[in-house]
């Protein structure tokens, strides 16, 4: 059975090592190949795109793909929306992995908004040290931000526009509670901007955040495409490839 997970996360990672130890299940990780070092799962691994959901498409037919696992980031939605159209045409099984994402709790102080550009606004309407933590890609969406200072974290540099008043801290999680503490403390920030990615791994600096009563900017996912079978957990995913594999494989 070959299944190809589009990874890019912890739990893709996770999925792909337990797949991996099954005899009877050939894995193929893709990444998007937007970290310059990412950390490998194991089995096979191809980086880069597939040319929309139509080269997907093909990719599926010509390495006769049985299933499809999108274990990508929960704001990946490009790829999620091409591998929902791709596995509809090729006739292959697709599943979504997401993990569950956070929920507010007494003494948060939550600003929800939908784009990345609302965040921008909404945090220059809150405070004037920002800490940023949307990633490199989006950041382009507060380079119209000239009158707030930003602390952008990211696993690698980014590149232009981004606002003119910016420091990088290049670092990589999981991150401590305390570690989070003394980064809000040392740096004045006044408001932390947030994807609701819902990782463990990030997840002490919201806890750091309503400690300090600081108001948090997060941005709501996107949906997962409609139609598509959807799981929070890694051993989910598993028991539904198990399944699959029961049945017999999806693909004509």
């Amino acid at each position: 059975m070959h299944i190809l997970l589009l990874g890019g996360t912890t739990e893709a990672r996770r999925l792909a090592e337990t797949l991996h130890a099954h005899a009877t299940v050939r894995v193929t990780t893709s990444l998007a190949g937007r970290v310059a070092a990412p950390r490998l799962p194991p089995g096979e691994v191809r980086i880069g795109g597939f040319g929309g959901a139509e080269g997907l498409a093909r990719w599926l037919r010509a390495h006769r793909v049985d299933a499809v696992i999108d274990a990508t980031h929960p704001f990946a939605d490009t790829i999620s929306s091409n591998a929902a159209r791709a596995a509809a045409a090729a006739h292959v099984p697709l599943l979504a992995l997401r993990r569950p994402g956070w929920a507010p709790v007494e003494g948060d102080d939550w600003h929800p908004v939908d784009t990345l550009r609302e965040a921008a606004d909404t945090a220059r309407s809150l405070g004037r040290r920002v800490f940023l933590t949307t990633g490199r890609m989006g950041l382009a969406s507060f380079a119209h931000v000239t009158d707030a200072w930003f602390l952008l974290r990211s696993v690698d540099p980014p590149e232009p526009p981004f606002p003119p008043h910016l420091e990088v801290l290049l670092d990589r999680g999981p991150f401590t509670l305390e570690a989070e503490r003394d980064l809000l403390r040392r740096h004045a920030i006044d408001v932390l901007v947030t994807k609701d990615s819902g990782s463990t791994a990030t997840a002490p600096k919201l806890e750091a955040a309503r400690e300090a009563g600081l108001p948090v900017v997060i941005v709501r996912r996107p949906p997962v495409p409609e139609g598509v079978a959807v799981v929070g957990t890694v051993e989910e995913a598993v028991e539904w490839a198990g399944a699959l594999e029961a049945r017999g494989s999806g693909r004509p």
